[in-house]
């Protein structure tokens, strides 16, 4: 007979994670799939102590993982995206036009706002990481940049766009799962993300002046990775041809998988037809990453990366997090602890500030996104209806913390990915990415001081049922 599991019992597999994150990433130097690992093992004991049986906890783990296929095969399709831009010479070409016109003191906060604008088309914060980030994370490389300040700015930029783009999953499921229209969602996001991206921007621009007033920058450096770029790569502004594409297909919403794909095989082809480069070649690049070798440090560390093996590590965290998800979604943890904390919800500030709690939590657990957005949403969107709050609220807090601010938690699948796009310790960047943690304050100040918190009456509509809920 299967019991309900208690507050204490719900907390212990989180509380496991977090332990043994701690000591595989201070310690043991191991990375995120032991801890997660631990978790996995801990709630699998608590489920079936409560009376689930082993068949019933592994069919949770298939539930929670096959929610995060698509992502799966997102998340390899950019590992060949990156291989086949790199032959193709789509990202040596950003690179080096990038360095010829790019003006130092204000690199930086020009880094954040183009690829804000790239995501914000592209619908997809990975995407723009993996290309315009990288592209910048090799240009400030050569103008003498902190990698981690430049890696802050790209993240900052990355999930300003995310956020409001109307192509973003993310964004349209946090509208979905609270019932509000899409571009009521967005519309009320702006009140957060404009001036958190703004007071980002400020950052960037004060952090960006100091390094180059603090530093010599060496002309000689962007000279030598220009002339190293030239002599290994045909460069053309028409390679630009196929990021611009790229953008067309997104605006056109081609599904996601499809037109990564598709971009993909086109770089292949520009490898072949532009750069001369061999098939067996193409597909070892698409496999295992691009390699070369041009005679300059900086050139080779930023270029030879990419491929499907290249994303392993990141697509591992991502099932093992969502395995763990599935148990304590399935088993009611998540649910026990949420009811904890809307007990001593009684006015608009808690209930922002336990809705960001929570989102945190479970992204803590999970390291997802897609968990961190539906979890708290389905949990909140009755307790908002009953205290005639709009329900836009609630989807613009999930998101603060799911989409954004779950960045802030470096084994989540997010923090995990840009840190193997950008060859340096999520520790290392998210000091820098100022806007991941502005949003969710400002939230937390708008819930306190009741500032752009609308309210709706919802006593005509019938409240939510079980049934209702799960056909969310």
């Amino acid at each position: 007979m299967k019991k309900n599991v208690t507050f204490g019992k719900s907390l212990i597999p989180l509380l496991g994670l977090i332990a043994a994150a701690a000591c595989s990433i201070f310690i043991w130097k191991a990375g995120m799939n032991f801890p997660l690992i631990v978790g996995v093992i801990l709630a699998s004991i608590i489920a079936i102590s409560c009376g689930w049986s082993w068949n019933n906890v592994q069919q949770m783990m298939v539930n929670g993982v096959s929610r995060a296929l698509p992502a799966v095969l997102i998340l390899l399709a950019i590992g060949m995206i990156i291989g086949t831009w790199i032959a193709s010479g789509v990202i040596p070409t950003m690179i080096y036009y990038g360095m010829m016109i790019i003006d130092p003191s204000w690199f930086v906060p020009l880094v954040a706002l183009v690829t804000g604008i790239v995501a914000i088309t592209l619908g997809t914060s990975f995407t723009s990481i993996a290309t315009v980030g990288l592209a910048f994370m090799a240009i400030g490389e050569g103008l003498g940049f902190s990698p981690a300040l430049v890696a802050g700015a790209v993240i900052s930029g990355a999930y300003f766009g995310d956020k409001l783009s109307p192509l973003s999953d993310t964004t349209n499921v946090a509208a979905a799962m609270v019932d509000t229209d899409l571009f009521s969602h967005i519309k009320h996001m702006l009140w957060d993300t404009i001036p958190a991206f703004l007071l980002s921007l400020l950052l960037f621009w004060l952090f960006g002046s100091f390094e180059v007033a603090g530093s010599q920058m060496d002309s000689s450096t962007v000279e030598a990775m220009m002339q190293g770029l030239g002599a290994a790569f045909v460069i053309h502004p028409l390679l630009l041809l196929l990021p611009v594409l790229t953008i067309l297909l997104m605006l056109k919403r081609v599904p996601a998988l499809p037109a990564l794909m598709g971009v993909s095989l086109l770089g292949a082809v520009l490898a072949v037809v532009v750069q001369g480069t061999s098939v067996s070649s193409i597909v070892q690049f698409m496999t295992s990453g691009f390699s070369i070798e041009t005679g300059v440090g900086a050139v080779d560390s930023l270029l030879n990366r990419g491929g499907l093996t290249s994303m392993l590590g990141t697509v591992g965290i991502l099932i093992i997090a969502t395995a763990l998800g599935g148990i304590l979604e399935e088993t009611g943890s998540f649910e026990v602890l949420t009811k904890r904390m809307m007990e001593k919800v009684k006015t608009t500030g808690t209930l922002i500030g336990s809705t960001l709690l929570t989102t945190l939590a479970v992204g803590l657990a999970s390291g997802a996104q897609f968990l961190a957005i539906i979890l708290p949403a389905r949990t909140f969107v009755q307790k908002y209806k009953d205290m005639k709050i709009d329900t836009k609220n609630l989807s613009r807090a999930v998101e603060s913390m799911g989409t954004v601010g779950i960045n802030l938690i470096p084994w989540s699948v997010p923090a995990v990915f840009a840190s193997s796009i950008f060859g340096i310790s999520a520790w290392e960047f998210i000091p820098y990415a100022f806007f991941i943690y502005l949003v969710p304050l400002i939230n937390l100040l708008f819930g306190f001081t009741g500032w752009t918190i609308t309210r709706k009456d919802y006593s005509h509509e019938i409240k939510s049922t079980p049934a209702k809920e799960e056909a969310l």
